[in-house]
């Protein structure tokens, strides 16, 4: 068996249904994922891809069906996942590593120094400098970056290449197969290619 950084977990989902404004998104959504395993979600656009995400997160209560980790105790899965959304959820009056000394402090379980993190994700030369400065593909690294400084099994990813460009993109897949080699895992609601050759989708909808 590899030894992985994180325990074994086991996040289940079943028959999961979700609504939104009284309207039926999506029903009977099941499946698995535990340890280096990632899933690519698909679907069109208002599938209920970005629904989804946030009932794993904690953010919206499910219609129906259920969802737990085994091997977690008590734990919860907000507790236990990193998420980057649609927006970085930056402080743009904050420097770069400023939120990220920040998101460390709240997320506790202390990973890469900020300061290593920015490099992890080639942006070393923009720490000191405040976000609401930053190009939007800067943005979103720097939003990536967080990913690096707590450790937390699960990757929750929301179009995690958008604003990317093509060397940003072999970036992430690269920090993203890192993260799967120590056994963390990943669900990423995605329109395009991972870059992992692992991942197996997740489709809602037709």
């Amino acid at each position: 068996m590899p030894r992985f950084l994180f325990p074994e977990l086991v996040l289940k989902a079943e028959n999961l249904s979700c609504r939104r404004g009284g309207r039926l998104i999506f029903e009977g959504l099941s499946f698995r994922l535990g340890n280096s395993e990632a899933i690519a979600l698909t679907g069109r656009n208002g599938a209920g891809k970005s629904s989804l995400i946030a009932m794993l997160c904690g953010r919206l209560r499910p219609a129906g069906g259920e969802m737990r980790i085994e091997g977690a105790e008590d734990a919860p899965l907000a507790e236990l996942s990193h998420l980057v959304g649609h927006r970085d959820g930056l402080k743009v009056t904050l420097t770069a590593q400023e939120n990220l000394v920040f998101a460390q402090a709240l997320l506790g379980e202390a990973g890469a120094s900020p300061q290593d993190a920015l490099s992890a994700v080639g942006l070393p030369h923009v720490a000191g400098l405040p976000v609401g400065y930053l190009s939007a593909g800067q943005r979103r690294r720097v939003a990536l970056a967080r990913l690096l400084v707590s450790r937390r099994p699960f990757w929750l990813l929301d179009e995690p290449m958008a604003a990317l460009d093509a060397a940003a993109q072999a970036m992430l897949a690269g920090l993203m197969r890192d993260h799967l080699a120590q056994g963390g895992a990943i669900l990423a609601a995605t329109h395009g290619p991972l870059g992992l050759e692992t991942a197996r989708e997740l489709r809602i909808g037709p």
